[in-house]
């Protein structure tokens, strides 16, 4: 299914789970004929993301609400900004209003906090990368906001990138089995994708290397010293990834170690939302 159609069931679910059978709150205080405006206002310092699905979001509930835009997605923002101003019926700009929030506080929170690790890598080599650890349903906007950020996306879900993890290793019998078995597989179903494997140490890192066959090989929990070994074995013959605990505090020292790609989970799995608010003008 195609990003946009994703997202537009999202934003169709999301309707129907906070309006239901309609806001009677709205709809007992204001009448249907009053227009209005209100303006995305920036409560703190960030990066601002989803101004372009707010305007889907808009348009999905009431095509003739206008949304006048005064800031991008990715711009850097401080308290007081003005992103955008939506005018209309109020009644429709009160029923979009917390979703229009939930949607942009969560993927501005997501970008900024994407942009402080992408600033960190500056001068290196190394690009960071989002994982699956995101919230379910959300994943294209997450990941969208990643983007937004500076970062960059790994495989959006288990149907675009064949990524070969130690359980799946296990469970194959090793290494080899695992990596014929992907290539016999994309082989036999004629499907053009990238093949990524986990290695555990320097032993498998070896073993991965001298079969040969894979795109990528991640380094799951490596210390920075073991990184750069590792990524003198390589020499520059397969892309390398850096996984498993990077924080803020190290992920430079990874990055300086040589890698191509650093995948970090806590740009989604536990960001904090930037503040702002939809405020009647």
């Amino acid at each position: 299914m195609e990003e946009k159609d994703l997202i537009r069931q999202l934003i169709q679910l999301a309707f129907a789970e906070d309006i239901g059978e309609g806001d009677h709150t709205t709809l007992c205080s204001i009448p249907a004929e009053v227009e209005g405006s209100s303006k995305l206002l920036i409560k703190e310092e960030g990066v601002l993301a989803g101004v372009e699905v707010a305007r889907e979001v808009f348009h999905q509930f009431d095509p003739l609400l206008r949304m006048e835009q005064f800031l991008p997605d990715g711009a850097e923002v401080k308290p007081g900004d003005v992103a955008f101003i939506v005018r209309g019926k109020v009644q429709s700009i009160l029923q979009t209003e917390r979703l229009v929030l939930n949607i942009m506080q969560r993927m501005s929170g997501i970008a900024t906090i994407t942009r402080s690790y992408v600033k960190l890598l500056a001068g290196t080599r190394a690009r960071v990368l989002d994982t699956r650890k995101t919230t379910p349903g959300m994943r294209m906007l997450e990941k969208q906001a990643v983007k937004i950020g500076g970062g960059v996306n790994h495989r959006i879900g288990l149907f675009d990138m064949i990524l070969l993890k130690d359980n799946h290793v296990d469970f194959a019998g090793g290494i080899e089995q695992a990596i014929r078995g992907a290539q016999s597989y994309l082989h036999e179903h004629e499907r053009p994708l990238k093949i990524e494997i986990e290695v555990r140490s320097l032993e498998e890192l070896e073993r991965v290397l001298q079969l040969g066959g894979v795109d990528r090989i991640m380094l799951d929990n490596f210390t920075p010293g073991k990184t750069r070994e590792a990524v003198e074995l390589v020499k520059g013959r397969v892309e390398l990834e850096s996984s498993g605990g990077i924080t803020f505090e190290t992920i430079r020292s990874y990055a300086e170690a040589g890698v191509d790609y650093i995948s970090v989970g806590a740009l989604t799995h536990s960001v904090k939302s930037l503040d702002m608010s939809l405020k009647a003008i």
